[in-house]
């Protein structure tokens, strides 16, 4: 008995060491900093989503800022604007459209610059990535003035996919980069062109990174508000735009901004929510080539 009491207290003491690990300071400055971040991004959100639900007076009492009486106040004036499902179509009819067009035309040409070396070309693309979309609103808004065409859909989805186009074909040429030429080389011997094999084999294979670009094209596109205030009209406004509809001259409605906020913003918390597997894989895709 006392030889198995002996040789049971040294595996005793091992598994409680394994079941309470040792607080290293590295372990807490790492639990410190995940609540900093966490409080950093959820914060801002959480604070939106309250004062949605208070009054103008009660968002600027710091006392309610947990405890309060709520009211839905705030979403009966957003949604009860005849107007705001407008701005909703609105946004949704130009972000969908930029979208596809733009993935329509840099899909092929990012398969065009990873595969026959146009490094010329990827550096023109890389170019229109870099240069800030602010400054070329005048010469948009004057040339489009002249045109007549400020004011309807297709300026705005015009403007968009000049952003869009860039960072959709940088995207996918980082994705087809990592996609083995032996798959292009066994088609094109089985008697397929370079387009066959585009079609047949490598579009279907990049169905991810099409994801990927896609979603990260229409979250830019939903969320632009510096086109969108510039280039529309008053039929064509954007949700961004139609939240100013709260600020008036003489005061802004607080509560009201917040609840139009929270309305704009759960679509492109839900699509990342959702497809966030898409965007990983489509992010990643690049990192390794073979």
């Amino acid at each position: 008995m006392s030889a198995t009491n002996t040789t049971e207290k040294p595996v005793l003491l091992r598994q409680q060491k394994r079941k309470h690990p040792k607080r290293t300071p590295y372990t807490i400055f790492r639990a410190i900093m995940l609540v900093m971040i966490v409080v950093i991004f959820i914060g801002p959100l959480l604070w939106m989503l309250l004062s949605s639900f208070k009054t103008n007076v009660d968002i600027q009492n710091t006392s309610k800022a947990f405890i309060f009486d709520p009211i839905l106040e705030n979403y009966r004036a957003v949604l009860g604007d005849g107007g705001y499902f407008q701005f909703v179509f609105n946004s949704l009819w130009i972000g969908v459209s930029s979208t596809v067009i733009s993935l329509i035309i840099g899909v092929p040409a990012a398969f065009a610059m990873s595969r026959f070396s146009m490094h010329k070309s990827a550096l023109v693309v890389l170019m229109a990535r870099i240069i800030p979309g602010i400054s070329l609103l005048v010469p948009w808004f004057y040339v489009f003035a002249n045109l007549g065409w400020v004011g309807s859909y297709g300026v705005m989805i015009l403007s968009h996919m000049f952003i869009l186009i860039p960072v959709s074909t940088y995207l996918m040429m980082s994705f087809f980069d990592s996609l083995p030429r032996e798959l292009e080389e066994a088609s094109l011997v089985d008697g397929l062109t370079h387009i066959g094999a585009f079609f047949r084999i490598l579009l279907p294979l990049s169905v991810p990174g099409i994801a990927t670009a896609g979603i990260l094209s229409f979250i830019f596109s939903w969320n632009n508000f510096m086109f969108a205030l510039v280039l529309t009209g008053a039929d064509t406004k954007t949700l961004p735009v139609a939240v100013f509809n709260f600020v008036s001259y003489a005061s802004i409605d607080w509560g009201a901004i917040m609840a139009a906020t929270v309305v704009m913003t759960l679509p492109i918390i839900v699509i990342s929510l959702f497809l966030q597997k898409y965007i990983v894989s489509g992010l990643t895709a690049g990192a390794t080539k073979g």
